[in-house]
């Protein structure tokens, strides 16, 4: 039987909140300066749509940081509704937040108590900005690796497989956490991962690929880290 080694973990989602509380606000920015009439839900749809094409097309040659995708996208979308905002000043909110999300309370005890294990941190967020809300929060990991380290953002394997190849792990050996249908469960999914839905905000299961575990917080995925200790789980 093999022992697991490594925990993977995403970011924002995962360890910290994301950035759900302030895109509203930015949509909210170039709505009270748009020609035309439209809804704050509108534009965030308009500008995710953007965004998520620009994105699933970011890799290799073509990436793009996550920063360049956004201000972009914004930029798309406030000539879609032909608002007189900057997206360069606006998007700000967005950036700021990324520095200094807020933490939730079982993220430090959860990695305090993770002793014996390597645990790295992969994000799709920029390197800089990861390193700077890890700094800001004390969160202290063995690496932090991201999508601009590889040119390549989950769940696209590359970030996955860089991590194994740097740390000489096996697949089998770690068990990746993320938030992300799409990005951590299909992306550790598809490399051979275990994985655990971390559905902090009880979302609808979407359909597709399963993850091995579904949990509601990190004490959840703490007692299952457990289980696998005590020989509950063959791996």
């Amino acid at each position: 039987m093999m022992s697991i080694k490594a925990i993977f973990l995403d970011f924002y989602g995962t360890l910290v909140h994301e950035d759900d509380e302030i895109i509203p606000l930015i949509c909210k920015d170039i709505q009270e300066s748009a020609f035309e009439d439209c809804q704050v839900r509108d534009i965030g749809a308009y500008w995710w749509g953007v965004f998520s094409n620009m994105f699933q097309n970011s890799y290799g040659d073509s990436f793009k940081t996550q920063r360049e995708l956004g201000l972009i996208s914004l930029s798309e979308t406030i000539s879609r509704f032909r608002a007189k905002c900057d997206a360069n000043e606006i998007i700000q909110k967005q950036f700021a937040h990324w520095c200094k999300p807020k933490i939730y309370d079982d993220t430090l005890p959860f990695l305090n108590d993770l002793h014996g294990y390597q645990v790295y941190i992969l994000s799709n967020i920029d390197i800089a900005d990861v390193h700077n809300a890890a700094t800001y929060h004390g969160i202290q990991v063995n690496d932090i690796v991201t999508s601009e380290d590889v040119k390549s953002y989950k769940p696209r394997p590359e970030l996955f497989l860089e991590v194994l190849s740097k740390y000489n792990l096996s697949a089998k050996e770690v068990l990746h956490i993320g938030d992300s249908y799409t990005s951590d469960v299909g992306g550790a999914n598809n490399v051979g991962i275990k994985s655990v839905w971390l559905n902090r905000l009880n979302k609808k299961k979407p359909e597709g690929t399963e993850p091995n575990f579904i949990c509601r917080d990190l004490r959840q995925v703490r007692d299952i880290i457990n289980d696998f200790e005590e020989g509950r789980f063959v791996v």
